[in-house]
């Protein structure tokens, strides 16, 4: 890996960056009756976006706005306009990432998969509740306009093919729910609320929520690490590994997701009783084994949709062994172009030969060739051995390598570190399929103890 190019400046991103937080503050007091710093952010969205094929939509749209005239149209326009600025910022962070570790990227090859549209009137709904939102303002948050969005997403989660969007709106507007009234809120979270609200916006437009062409996998796969993301009420694994094809083509780096709801009682060890029956593949990544696919489809992406029916597990393999022998020569998977966002850069990466430090504050850093590399232990989940503290005395390091705060971070998914004069491996990942581990197995009985008295509770309500 060249380290020692992640402290290099990236020609351009401060400067797009600048101009969505523009445009981001803008939205905190709302575009209904926009004021002079409101306008100066809006103009600095459509500066941006000067001499692309956007410009003169933007432009109009900005215009309109600060005239406080503003249509659907126009704040789609807008969203656009952001969510291109934020899809460039990913393309020139994912090309210091590709300098970095030296691999090949995918071509993008499946175009958007041909389907049915989904229910017009429905989207139109949400469309009319996300510009409503926009003019309102963060700090003009109420329960009456936040409470607008339930009926709709009522009407989405009806139709299969709206799930996705059905998700992001009423995560979107619990989260907007649990902030009123805005005009008292101390502290705003202004990307993560235009993050949300732009992709929403665009994904209510026709055609945005199809999905690519799958092709199918037969090959091997070999597990890398899994990283775990826990919300109140919902949970997902995201196993990334190397799928090598059976008929020679390249090795490419793919992954495979299993979520699942959850209460918010069952924490740490537990949340694997509520995601292990749905795949197979987290047994094999605690056992450390490598599974044999069979046409198991995947997405242009790199996300394999997992079907147990169509894997069965294979023969041992070591992530650490994968990583040295196979991670360098595998292709990155192509990013959807609504999924081009900063957030969503997890690259698996290699790391050895560093020299790890525990700060004061409990954090961790990696100088790796006289540079440092900071750790988000943070990411780290409680639903497994990996510790900062097993981090902090590791000699190898495998990981995603991420982008937050203006930053290239470090997520361990794996460390090998010293124990009696023996190196031994230690995975985030480690209790996925079952453990004997007293910690684990302590927090796994604790969680079934829950479960069982939330499930009795569910049907005693359900006969009565």
């Amino acid at each position: 890996m060249r380290t020692d190019l992640l402290d290099d400046p990236v020609d351009g991103l401060d400067e797009a960056l600048a101009a969505v937080d523009a445009f981001d503050d803008a939205l905190v007091a709302g575009l209904l009756r926009p004021q002079p710093a409101q306008t100066d952010g809006l103009a600095a969205l459509a500066d941006a976006l000067a001499g692309t094929p956007l410009a003169s939509l933007v432009a109009e749209a900005a215009d309109k706005t600060a005239a406080g005239a503003a249509g659907e149209d126009h704040f789609v326009a807008l969203a656009a306009a952001r969510t291109a600025l934020m899809g460039s910022v990913h393309d020139a962070l994912t090309a210091r990432v590709a300098d970095v570790t030296g691999r090949p990227a995918a071509e993008e090859t499946a175009p958007p998969a041909e389907g049915d549209e989904p229910a017009a009137n429905v989207l139109a709904a949400a469309r009319a509740w996300l510009c409503d939102l926009a003019r309102t303002g963060w700090q003009g948050l109420d329960h009456e306009l936040v409470g607008g969005a339930a009926p709709v997403v009522s009407a989405m989660l009806r139709d299969p093919a709206l799930r996705r969007q059905a998700t992001l709106l009423d995560g979107f507007s619990a989260e907007l729910a649990a902030s009123c009234p805005g005009a008292t809120l101390v502290r705003i979270p202004v990307r993560r609320w235009a993050d949300l609200w732009s992709r929403a916006l665009l994904l209510t437009l026709p055609g945005a929520a199809r999905t690519a062409a799958r092709s199918t996998a037969t090959g091997r796969l070999l597990p890398l690490g899994v990283d775990v993301q826990e919300h109140a009420t919902a949970v997902q694994a995201q196993v990334h590994a190397v799928f090598e094809p059976a008929d020679g083509a390249p090795p490419r780096l793919v992954r495979a997701a299993v979520s699942a709801p959850k209460p918010d009682t069952v924490v740490g060890a537990g949340l694997w009783q509520l995601l292990r029956p749905r795949m197979s593949l987290l047994t094999a990544v605690s056992e450390g084994r490598a599974m044999e696919l069979d046409a198991m489809p995947v997405t242009a992406g790199g996300d394999l949709v997992w079907d147990d029916e169509r894997a069965r597990a294979g023969e041992p393999a070591d992530p650490f062994a994968t990583a040295r022998v196979a991670l360098a020569t595998a292709t990155d998977p192509v990013t959807a172009p609504l999924d081009r966002h900063p957030v969503r850069i997890a690259v698996p990466v290699l790391l050895e030969g560093y020299a790890a430090e525990r700060e004061d504050d409990g954090s961790v850093t990696f100088t790796v060739a006289g540079r440092r590399l900071a750790v988000d232990t943070d990411r780290v989940p409680a639903a497994g051995p990996l510790t900062p503290e097993a981090i902090a005395a590791s000699g190898a390091c495998l990981g995603l390598l991420r982008w937050d705060s203006g930053r290239f971070l470090l997520q361990p998914l794996a460390v090998e570190t010293t124990v009696r004069k023996k190196t031994v491996a230690v995975h985030a990942g480690a209790w996925a399929g079952g453990t004997t581990d007293k910690a684990g197995a302590r927090a796994e009985k604790a969680a079934t103890d829950a479960v069982a008295v939330l499930r009795e509770r569910a049907g005693r309500l359900l006969r009565s």
